[in-house]
């Protein structure tokens, strides 16, 4: 526990400060943390990223991730990010080819998918601290809320399991609890903080980013199962890996920008 503190407490004192300056020092930040979250994803499924297909995935997501101010460097080559995810494919298949399948076509597949589900999380991640500090702090508040309350609701009343195969210690009474907690905090940010959201806004959208970050952390827990690994690194002692700690906001983020931002 002493572990898991003071790790939090490391992370945090980076993470808040970037955050609160925004600009470049975020851009910068969401690439660092992409990085490492794409090198935990390929190393689950035994893909070194400093392989070919390794380094077209790490190229593709660093496309992916180019925020709207930079879109004009994509303009000056004639590419959109979508030519590019079509290019990397191509790549991908021919080196399947190359590596007489020894590279298959299951693993340009997972390549392709992890890249654009930490692309996309990430990318949405900056798009959001753009339109504004207090949703960044509003979906960290609502995530924290929903994880303390599953976990300390459903320790004190869980019964009924979640999801058994993925997760075995996570109750719906839990996943329920947690819902409540994030609602209670949105409340708080509704009551005490200039976000513009009616009293039905709020509670509609805070029950459908606690719901899909609960997914999202079941989505990497049921990767995690599938490849038989603990923590998808140790990056931060005692908390696992990049994707371990922003399973959840990489579902949110994006969820965010699009039913509140948009």
């Amino acid at each position: 526990m002493k572990q898991r503190i003071i790790s939090a407490i490391v992370f945090g004192a980076i993470f808040l400060p970037v955050v609160i300056i925004g600009g470049l020092p975020v851009v910068i930040l969401a690439y660092l943390l992409a990085s490492i979250a794409l090198y935990e994803l390929l190393k689950m499924r035994r893909l070194s990223i400093i392989s070919v297909p390794g380094i077209i995935s790490l190229l593709l997501l660093w496309i992916f991730l180019l925020p709207n101010q930079f879109q004009s460097l994509l303009d000056v080559i004639h590419f959109t990010k979508i030519e590019f995810a079509l290019l990397a494919v191509l790549l991908f298949l021919t080196y399947t080819v190359v590596t007489k399948n020894k590279f298959t076509f299951d693993d340009v597949a997972f390549s392709i998918l992890s890249t654009l589900y930490v692309g996309i999380g990430f990318y949405y991640f900056i798009e959001t601290r753009e339109e504004g500090l207090i949703f960044i702090f509003f979906s960290l508040f609502i995530i924290w809320a929903t994880d303390s309350g599953a976990y300390f609701i459903g320790r004190a009343i869980g019964k009924k399991k979640l999801w058994p195969e993925i997760s075995p210690n996570k109750t719906i009474e839990g996943s329920i609890g947690g819902v409540f907690c994030a609602i209670i905090v949105a409340l708080l940010f509704l009551l005490f903080t200039d976000i513009p959201a009616t009293f039905i806004q709020m509670l509609l959208i805070t029950v459908v980013l606690s719901v899909f970050g609960q997914i999202g952390d079941l989505v990497e827990s049921a990767l995690k199962r599938h490849y038989d690994v603990k923590d998808s690194g140790n990056i931060m002692p005692g908390h696992g890996g990049i994707l371990d700690r922003f399973d959840s906001l990489l579902f949110v983020w994006p969820l965010i920008h699009f039913i509140y931002l948009f």
